[in-house]
């Protein structure tokens, strides 16, 4: 189910065509994170300077905020190639020995999810990334001996939506980390205008606002949206998109005016009105709404603990006074209130 949501910031097949006619090629037509394209802005003017490849990059932030994007640009404006790959695929040490074997000096490798990478991969990495040298074990048993084969200096890219799984020393030898921020509502608005534009449909300025207040702070929620937007405003309203049109588009959607689709106010209704707000439990909550666990705790109470719509405590999942007001419930005086939250805390 989570895969076919609209507001999901993970990558889905849908999104291939869109992703690719969408990106920005250039670091000046990369929309926010300010700090980071101007750090690495720096970086890689002076590793040019110096004829070097830049050095080893990690990126990290939830899903759908750019970190492929950022790669592809950094291989670009190198001026050399980008070869992409990620975690999962590589399973053997093998696998990873013929990508970089394959690789010219001053190439880019770039490897979403790598916090997934198996750990006689990672070993195999390690080396490569220190000393741009693969350690290969030819034979077996008494008479098996080590070859080490020299490497092109290449720059490898890593992204992750978990930094904290990544072992110590795959961390330390990234020369370069940056944590990718969740944007404005101003910025996802100069990008859905970007992409309107690509996509040849006019947006107004209040439309593409519109869009971007209910987008999750995530550039690839903001242009799948836009797109189903337009298939309404292409039928219903002579192909503008205006706030008006954006609104009931997006209402159409069950897209509400924070960006909670269907599934998150179910979430949030079976918490107050089958649980009194809570506290309940991980499994419990799970079992009422019919999803997964794992996928409760990563993919949905994320952003409704960013919006301040659910709070952990050591007894259980609690709604806050927020959630009652958004939900259109009268704030009870006691269990869920400030206090007892703080209390449970």
């Amino acid at each position: 189910m989570d895969e076919e949501r609209l507001v999901n910031g993970g990558f889905r097949a849908q999104d291939d065509e869109q992703e690719y006619s969408l990106r920005p090629k250039t670091l000046a037509e990369y929309i926010g994170q300010k700090k980071v394209k101007e750090t690495l802005g720096v970086y890689m003017q002076a590793a040019s300077a110096r004829s070097q490849p830049l050095d080893h990059i990690l990126l990290y932030g939830p899903p759908g905020l750019g970190k492929t994007t950022l790669a592809n640009i950094v291989a670009s404006e190198m001026g050399h190639n980008i070869r992409i790959t990620s975690g999962p695929a590589i399973e053997r040490p093998g696998d990873l020995a013929s990508i970089l074997t394959n690789m010219n000096q001053g190439d880019v490798l770039f490897i979403d999810e790598i916090h997934r990478l198996s750990h006689s991969v990672e070993e195999v990495l390690y080396p490569a990334m220190e000393d741009f040298a693969l350690d290969i074990m030819l034979g077996k048993g008494p008479s098996a001996r080590s070859v080490r084969l020299d490497l092109p200096k290449f720059t490898l890219i890593g992204a992750t939506t978990r930094a904290g799984m990544l072992t110590g020393p795959l961390r330390d030898r990234f020369g370069i980390s940056f944590r990718l921020e969740m944007y404005t509502p101003e910025e996802l608005a100069i990008i859905i205008e970007r992409s309107a534009s690509i996509l040849k449909i006019r947006c107004e300025k209040d439309g593409a606002y519109e869009i971007a207040k209910r987008s999750r702070g995530t550039p690839r929620i903001a242009n799948r949206l836009i797109k189903r937007v337009r298939d309404f405003a292409e039928v219903k309203a002579n192909g503008i998109i205006t706030k008006d049109v954006a609104h009931k588009a997006l209402d159409m959607l069950e897209v509400d005016s924070l960006g909670l689709d269907r599934t998150d106010r179910s979430m949030l209704g079976i918490m107050i009105k089958k649980f009194s707000g809570g506290p309940v439990g991980l499994d419990t909550l799970a079992a009422t709404t019919g999803e997964d666990a794992v996928t409760i705790e990563d993919v949905y109470e994320p952003y409704l603990m960013q919006l301040g719509f659910i709070m952990r405590t050591p007894r259980g999942r609690v709604c806050t006074p927020a959630a009652y007001r958004h939900m259109g419930y009268a704030v009870p005086e006691t269990d869920t209130s400030e206090e007892q939250i703080k209390l449970d805390i």
